[in-house]
């Protein structure tokens, strides 16, 4: 019997951070049944959220990709879990996790099978990522040679590029500092492949901070680029307190890294929203 010969498709779509379970995370307009016998229903904003998500996978992601097929990376906290002692999330981690199921089910048929799932914070995915590996193991998501369906880090080759993709990178309180942490990570890459005598990534793809962010340099194979994703929650309490954080808008999206005919490179869609509307000041 003939072994399956392995498809090195030419685009791969990264996305980050839904911390599906909470009440500023991503939620289909149906919402999620619940383990008592009730449904959550999502806010307006949950709403608005949900629109740019559709947008993304049915409109934008088939025209950047151009008819090609591509695979999908999910670069951690596709859950909310239970953390930092918050009361804006599901208390039930199974409700948490069967609305994780259906969203990431749908990545799956979308991509042909070709899901990756990426580690997160453990704050939010459990201790080793516990609660997230159930849920990579029950979608089917593509296992690493240790047998792990969601993974510590993941090494991806894309056409003739290569990408390394991990959840964590240092984060700041000032907008003006962004990207000081993103050219940090990609130099560090060149360095530890330099020692080591291997072939540095041509993308480092970092998230966790739900902020777009990007570095390029060149390099003797065309682009070298340093990026973050953003993500796909709205502001929580807890982000009103955070120097910086507290002055900016959520953002919303993903990144798509393809390798052409001629060479490499990378596109992204960002959506920014508004929680709080100006308000008059006076009576109506």
């Amino acid at each position: 019997m003939s072994k399956r010969r392995a498809v090195n498709v030419p685009n791969c779509v990264i996305i980050s951070d839904l911390h599906v379970g909470c009440q500023m995370g991503l939620c289909p307009p149906e919402g999620f049944a619940l383990d008592g016998g009730g449904r959550y229903a999502p806010s307006r904003l949950q709403r608005i959220v949900w629109s740019y998500w559709r947008e993304f996978w049915d409109e934008w992601v088939p025209t950047v990709c151009r008819g090609d097929p591509y695979s999908v990376v999910v670069n951690g906290d596709a859950v909310d879990g239970q953390h930092h002692d918050c009361n804006t999330s599901i208390s039930n981690l199974a409700d948490q996790a069967k609305a994780a199921k259906g969203i990431l089910l749908d990545l799956k048929s979308r991509a042909d099978g070709r899901l990756y799932i990426v580690r997160g914070t453990e704050a939010h995915e459990g201790k080793t990522a516990m609660d997230m590996e159930r849920v990579a193991q029950q979608v089917g998501a593509l296992p690493d040679r240790d047998g792990r369906y969601s993974r510590p880090d993941l090494r991806l080759r894309i056409g003739n590029a290569r990408a390394h993709i991990m959840h964590h990178i240092g984060t700041t309180s000032s907008s003006a500092h962004e990207a000081s942490a993103v050219n940090a990570e990609l130099t560090a890459e060149f360095v530890e492949a330099a020692r080591w005598g291997s072939r540095p990534p041509d993308f480092v793809v970092r998230s966790h901070r739900h902020r777009f962010s990007a570095v390029d340099i060149d390099t003797v194979r065309g682009i070298g680029a340093g990026i973050v994703t953003p993500g796909w929650q709205l502001k929580t309490p807890f982000t009103y307190r955070l120097a910086g954080a507290r002055v900016a808008p959520p953002q919303f999206g993903g990144v798509l890294l393809r390798a052409g005919d001629e060479e490499h490179y990378y596109r992204r869609m960002v959506w920014s929203l508004q929680q709080t509307e100006e308000t008059l000041n006076g009576r109506a």
